[in-house]
Order: C-alpha cells, then structure tokens, then sequence
C-alpha cells in the first residue's frame, strides 16, 4: 500500500496566529505585473462542490479516479453529506458514493470518512479507510456500500499501510499497533510515546511518530515495531493539529505544526524549518517533479501569532532538494483552520493539483492546473522585398498552454501597435504571410504570444520595400520604340523570303548586275520580310545585332558576285518590318 498518495491530517484545530493592524485605511491598489516568459504558475480552474465537508483527498493511482472523504455540513441540517465521494477529476462529475459501513453492532450505519490510509491493496481502483469511531472500511467506485471491521479499544486517531498488503497501522491512544485489516485482529503493538500522528516509510521500514508533547519525532522501525530513534522539534507559533508526511522519493520526513514545517533527512537528520504567518495544514509530493505541495490555512483569529487574520490560505509549491520555493504562492480564499485542516493531493508530474477547504464559507475541492507563460524561441527577421512580392514572417514561443499568436504592425517606430489584418492565420506555426508594397517600407512587425498564464512579444522586425525593377532586354532584343523598329518584329517572315532568294536549290540565280545577289543576302541575313531589291539586309542585321547567314546560301552569294559589302543600317521611323535597307552588291 503507496502511503505516498494519500491526503492527511483533516482534524479540526485552534487558531493561533500573528496580529493584524484594525482600523488602517486600505492600501491603495497596485497594478500586478505581468509574470517574465517561461514564468511557471499554478491558477485556479475549477471549485468541484456537492461533497459534503471535505477532509481527506487521494487520486488513486492506478485509475486515476479521485477519493474525497467527507463529513456534514453544519448549515444543512437537513442533508446527510458523510461518506465517500468518487470524482472525475477532470469535470469533478460524481461517479459514486458510499455512505455506510459496520459500526460496532456490525450493522450499516451511515458514516463519515475521516482519513484514507491509501489503495485498496490487490485492486485497481478503491481505498482503505477510517470511520469514526473505531471503524476500518475499504470500498471503489461503484460500490453501494463499504466493507469494514470495528477495533477494539480506544478510538482511532489515525490509519496506514502495514507491513503487508493485508495489514495495517493504527494508532489508539498512545499505543501504535499493526493489525489484520480484514479481520482488526491484532497482530503486535508499541508505545512510542505521544498519541500520533504518524506516516510510514514503506520504502525504507519505518513508522514516523509525533510526541508533540514531549516535541520529539520519533522513528520506529516497522520490522520490530522497536523506537529506533528521538528527534527534537523546533518550536512552532499557534496550537494546530499537527500533519506528519513522508516523501517517498528520498524519504524525507514533514512535519507541520502552526506555523512551523519541520524537515527532516530519512536519517532523523534535519534539513530546515519553514516558516509562515499562516498554518501548515498538509502535504503532498510528486515523485516525478521532485516537488512537494504545501497548504496553508489562516486562523482567522485576530491578536493570534501565526496569522494575518484576512481569511487567505495558500498553496506553495517547494523542490524538495532544495527545499526552496520554485512557484509563487496561490492565493486561497475562504481558507480558515478553525474549521479543519485542508488535504492535498497532485496528479503525477504536477500538473493538477486538488485543495480540499473544509470552511462552511467554501466546503469544496479547489481545482489548481499548472502554466507556464509563453517564453519567445525564435524571433522574427528584418527582411527586404521588392514591391509585388510574397514575404514571409515567423516567429515561435513555447508554454502551457500552448500559446495562441497574433502578429501586429507599426508604421511609426514602434511607438503603437495594430493587429494585422488576417493575424493569428499561421498560429500553428508562427507564420504571417503577405505581399510588399511601397508603402510598407520601414513598416515593423512583432508576434505576440498569449495563453491563459501571460503574454510575451518578440523583437520588432523591419521590412524594407524596394520599387520593381525595369526588365532589361535580352542580348538581340530591339531597344526601339514603337515606331523605330527595322523588322525585328517580323523578321521571321523575312528571313523565309529572304533564305528562299540565295538558297541554289530554290531556283533563284546570282545576277551581279541586276544587285539580286546583295537583295538575297540582305533578305536572308535580316530576318525581315523585305525584298531583295529593297535591300532588307540593313534592317535585318539592325534588328539582331549580329550577323546570322545561312552557311549555304552566304556561300553561294559570294562565290557568285566575288565579294558583299554589308552595311548594317538602322533606320528610326519606317515601322515594323519596312525593310528600308539599301542592299549594294560589287562584282
């Protein structure tokens, strides 16, 4: 049986605490910062009523389900809140609940559930627990009543595993004995010294036992049910009943009394004293996170060392290798000792934690989720873009929740902000794309992470738009305008004609005193649709810039006239494709 996961200590205590100040005016209020990013908190996120008064919490390892033991309210007379409630921790939806066990007769009796020792041992759901006033009971989710046996002998005051999954440990008055949970028998028994409470190290063979009158811890090993060793305590503020914890982790040992919470090594040895104006009330941990879970509770009791009398508890969170605070404490309303002392339990990994306030001003569960506040990973980054283009922004943080993300602009240095149009679009990923324009030159950009614990910003990115450029034309193309074009247009069409002329299979001849010679070379070499006695190989080679004669019919034009002069003459104003060239053969 893990005592590790159940919740302890829910008996009521006398308030004790430091004075307060009456009749001062009010502090004037003060704006709360904003957490840093990456900032881990704890907030409140849901109050699980309907259970009665709450005073003992365990979520059961192996289904997970969450066990409130309770007992009645005092303003509603007229229903009977006591027994086992069994809750959905995640909605605080009721799956059940047992309300009666034996009582001394052996007959079912209502009953209210005071301490839960931890698992039913063997099962994978249900509880062992105590009832008073002598009563040992174990029942699970579904059932409609519980099983139990009544012990002889003095009331009892508190409950753990055994050595065993079929023992427990029970202390009755000063004595501490191991019995057979399924039967009460007796099996052997101690006197410590003192009346409790006590934790059992089930890891390590041992029972941690309170004196509190005599201020000793002391430690009896379970093997020999012998007191193996005494430890002083230090002295506390305030006469709360007194909690007692083991963490399984390392064997560190708990103690809390008013305002005090002693820490001691598995060893006896101590490794430091908490102190805080309000009373220790419980303590949970969590293996996996090394931390420990503490609850405080205000005595509400004016001119009493140990408190501040505004009725606030809290919930601080510790690493227990260090044994400093790693959270900022939460506030917990209505949270007053005078009414008992509140239980705690934590999901593995802390990820949820559950406060059971037994104060009529609340009488429920307080659901408590860890956060953390977005943290900026990767920052945005200047970039340059030329008008008409796709730019592309991202950004990514981390935290828990996973953060939602909005990008924002400012057209005047970053003095204000705007919400970009279509923002939050690329959440998933960061990314916020859009097309430049001139007038976004110097315009900056950030992303703003938020989630439920904080915000966080990045750095402001710069976007600079530079105007398109003018295309440049391809070596050949023409450089004219509309108007100045000698045929490159149409050159094409040209260049056929042309090609036909000086091409010896075509049918044409090379007559060097008709000029038909310089004609064809013109028209072949052009690309223009001109004639050979227009002389279109001025235009033509104008329109290239280079001369592109067919091997064959350059050939046969020279080996026919003896030799070609070609002027390359460029002619503005004759339109597209005029041909104007003069083409001069010389025989």
């Amino acid at each position: 049986m893990d005592h590790s996961v159940r919740g302890r200590r829910r008996a009521v205590r006398v308030a004790a605490a430091a004075a307060v100040v009456l009749g001062a005016a009010p502090a004037p209020a003060v704006a709360a910062e904003e957490p840093a990013p990456g900032t881990e908190l704890y907030v409140r996120q849901a109050e699980f009523t309907g259970v009665g008064k709450p005073l003992d919490l365990l979520l059961h390892p192996t289904s997970g389900k969450l066990y409130v033991g309770a007992d009645n309210l005092a303003a509603t007379a007229d229903v009977d809140e006591r027994g086992l409630y069994v809750l959905d921790p995640a909605t605080g939806a009721l799956r059940s609940k047992v309300t009666r066990a034996p009582n001394a007769a052996g007959t079912l009796a209502t009953a209210a559930v005071r301490r839960m020792a931890g698992p039913l041992p063997g099962a994978a759901d249900g509880v062992v627990f105590n009832y008073p006033l002598r009563g040992i009971g174990w029942a699970k989710d579904g059932d409609t009543q519980a099983s139990g046996v009544w012990l002889a002998g003095s009331t009892v005051s508190d409950l753990g595993p055994g050595t065993s999954d079929t023992t427990s440990f029970a202390a009755q008055g000063a004595k501490l004995s191991e019995i057979e949970t399924a039967t009460g028998t007796v099996l052997r028994s101690v006197e410590p010294g003192g009346s409790g409470p006590f934790a059992v190290d089930t890891g390590r063979g041992s029972v941690w036992y309170l004196d509190t009158g005599a201020g000793l811890l002391r430690r009896v090993e379970s093997a020999g049910l012998t007191v193996a060793g005494s430890y002083e305590l230090p002295a506390a503020q305030g006469n709360a009943t007194p909690f007692i914890e083991v963490d399984p982790a390392d064997g560190s040992v708990w103690v809390g009394r008013g305002d005090t919470v002693a820490v001691y090594a598995a060893d006896g040895t101590p490794r430091a004293t908490l102190r805080g104006t309000d009373y220790a009330g419980d303590v949970a941990f969590d293996a996996g996170s090394a931390r420990a879970y503490l609850v405080r509770q205000d005595s509400e009791a004016s001119g009493t060392p140990g408190s501040d009398g505004n009725g606030v508890g809290s919930l601080s969170v510790y690493d227990t290798k260090t044994l400093t605070e790693v959270t900022a404490p939460v506030a917990l309303r209505d949270s007053s000792s005078q009414y008992g002392s509140s239980a705690v339990a934590v999901t593995p990994g802390g990820g949820e934690v559950f406060v059971g306030n037994p104060s009529p001003a609340a009488s429920n569960i307080v659901k408590l989720v860890r956060q953390i506040t977005p943290q900026v990973t990767r920052q945005p980054a200047d970039v340059t873009a030329e008008a008409g283009t796709k730019v592309e922004l991202t950004a990514e943080a981390e935290g828990s929740p996973a953060p939602n993300v909005r990008w924002q602009s400012s057209a005047d240095d970053g003095q204000t902000w705007q919400d970009v149009e279509g923002a939050g679009e690329g959440a998933d990923g960061g990314t916020y794309a859009f097309t430049a324009e001139v007038t976004m030159n110097g315009r900056q950009f950030r992303a703003e992470f938020s989630n439920d614990a904080g915000v966080a910003r990045t750095e402001a990115a710069t976007l600079t738009v530079t105007e398109a450029a003018t295309p440049t034309p391809a070596p050949g193309e023409s450089e004219g305008t509309p108007g100045d074009d000698p045929g490159g247009s149409s050159g094409d069409a040209g260049g056929d004609d042309g090609g036909d002329g000086a091409n010896p299979s075509s049918g044409a001849t090379a007559d060097p005193a008709s000029g038909t010679t310089g004609g064809a070379t013109g028209s072949t070499t052009g690309g223009t649709t001109g004639s050979a006695a227009s002389g279109s190989t001025g235009g033509s080679l104008a329109s290239t810039g280079t001369g592109v004669l067919s091997a064959a019919g350059a050939a046969a034009a020279l080996l026919a006239a003896g030799a070609v002069a070609v002027r390359r003459a460029r002619r503005r104003g004759t339109g597209v494709g005029s041909g104007t060239g003069t083409g001069t053969s010389t025989a």
